[in-house]
Parts: C-alpha cells; structure tokens; sequence
C-alpha cells in the first residue's frame, strides 16, 4: 500500500522542463527584445492591467542557471509527487502553487517592497512541500552538506531562509516573497485537504468491486486485480479501523487510488505499516 518516491520521468514534468527550456531558447534566439520579457514577467503594479501574467511569469527564466536550477528542483520533487498524486492533479496542484505565489506577492505589496519578478521557483517550492507532506522522514544529500536531511527539515529550512532574505536583503533580484507564496499555498491546499476529509460526510455504502493495489519497488503505476463483488458493508462495524480500510478501499475501486486525499493515504500507510509490524 506505500508508495515511495520515484525518480523516474512523469508526464507533466517531463512537459514542463520542455516549455520552460523552449521559452528560454526562443527568448534568447528569436524573441530578445526586453518588451518580451516585460509583458510576461508578473509585477503587483501590472497585474490588473496584464492578468496573464498570472500565470506566464511561470515559464520565464533569467538565463540558463536560473532555469536549470528550478527545472533540476521540479525533476527531484515532481517525479515522485506526480506519481502520488496522479498527472491531472498534478498539473492543477503546481498551477494553484504558481499563481498562489503571484498572488501572495500582490497582497503584500503594499507593506513590502516587491518588484517584478519571473520563474518557476514559487511553483517547484510548493512541490517540495507537496513532496515534504507526502515523504517527510525522506532523507535527502543536498550539496554542500556533508550529511543527509530529512525532507522536511529541508523544506521548512529553504522557506525560512527565503522569509528571512526578503527582510535582510530585499532587493537582491531573487523573488523571495514568491517563493514563500508557493510554500504556503501548497500548505493551504493540504491543509484544507486535511479538513475536508476530518469534516466531510461519509460516503453513501455501494456494492463495489474489491481491487488487490500491487506495487513494485519502484513504484511503478497500481495494477487492480478484480475479485468477487462484496455486499454492502456497514459502517457500524466493531472494528472502526477495519470498517475505515472498507470505506478507503470502496473509494479506491470506484474511482482510482488517485482520488484519495493526503490524509486517507497516510491511513492506509499507518495500517500496512502496523500490519507489517505484527507479522
């Protein structure tokens, strides 16, 4: 039942390297004007007038560093977080961070000083987050560090040092205040995740098909095994944990382990960790 993060190439971040690095080559090639640059890039300033920009700045990069760098980012966290969560939310989920990051920026504007700003960074550092809330004891080698850190640990490190460096040195060209807007957004969703599962009403009983999940080592997609059809199961089992597992397995049949929020999937973790333990 537990996945592990995977490195392996993913759809929509093999798709989003590709955009940010063609951007790049044609912005350098083709498209040098610096008005290219000023109609895409977001800037609190601009925002009503150029709404686009919501979402455009995204794709721009400074030069090859600055691309490489977030791309190299979205490759370490996106892969394994793409495969957790299925492509299509995955997609969503980097949009919302991306435009949260905007967004967050545009509201503290008119108490800090926030310039135009472009790049993925605000979308990739709320995937760290997605990455961090799904594997956090993960260890990680980040250079120079002569020792491993948890995923966590590291995630919660770059957003500090980003909130400490948008006050220390507030204009040294890096969109600090965007990166913490991508963090906590990607918090706010999970968040709210969290809440909607602790709060929402349990799902109608159906008569569904019990699916066997069998994963590889390398977490390769979840392959379903058909067996007999139950019957309707009872919520008011004796066992709340057992008649849990039900309600998460029926969901998985019905509509694919991708529909499962954050907190069912570190149920079912919880209950394949304590069934390994008792064997």
């Amino acid at each position: 039942m537990k996945s592990s993060p995977t490195y392996r190439i993913t759809p929509w971040v093999g798709r989003l390297i590709i955009a940010n690095a063609v951007v790049l080559l044609l912005r350098m090639t083709l498209f040098t004007s610096p008005d290219i640059v000023s109609a895409l890039q977001f800037a609190p300033s601009t925002a009503f007038t150029q709404p686009w920009t919501f979402l455009s700045y995204m794709f721009v990069h400074a030069g090859l560093l600055h691309l490489v760098a977030n791309m190299l980012m979205l490759y370490v966290f996106g892969t394994s977080v793409e495969s957790r969560m299925g492509s299509r939310n995955f997609i969503l989920y980097y949009l919302f961070c991306g435009v949260g990051a905007a967004v967050f920026s545009l509201l503290l504007a008119g108490l800090l000083p926030v310039g135009a700003f472009i790049g993925a960074s605000g979308a990739v550092l709320g995937v760290a987050v997605a990455f961090a809330c799904f594997w956090p004891e993960t260890e990680m080698i980040v250079f120079p560090l002569p020792f491993p850190i948890k995923a966590r640990t590291l995630v919660i490190g770059l957003v500090v040092i980003d909130v400490i460096a948008s006050r220390v040195w507030p204009n040294d060209g890096v969109a600090h205040i965007a990166h913490v807007g991508g963090a906590l957004f990607g918090f706010i969703f999970f968040r709210a995740q969290w809440w909607i599962s602790r709060r929402g009403p349990s799902e109608p009983v159906r008569s569904v098909e019990r699916v066997v999940l069998v994963q590889s080592g390398s977490s390769e997609p979840d392959r379903r095994t058909p067996v007999t059809p139950l019957r309707p199961r009872s919520r008011n089992e004796s066992d709340p944990v057992k008649a849990e597992v039900d309600r998460v397995l029926d969901k998985i049949s019905e509509r694919g382990i991708s529909s499962l929020t954050p907190a069912e999937r570190r149920f079912l973790d919880e209950v394949a960790k304590k069934k390994k333990q008792d064997h």
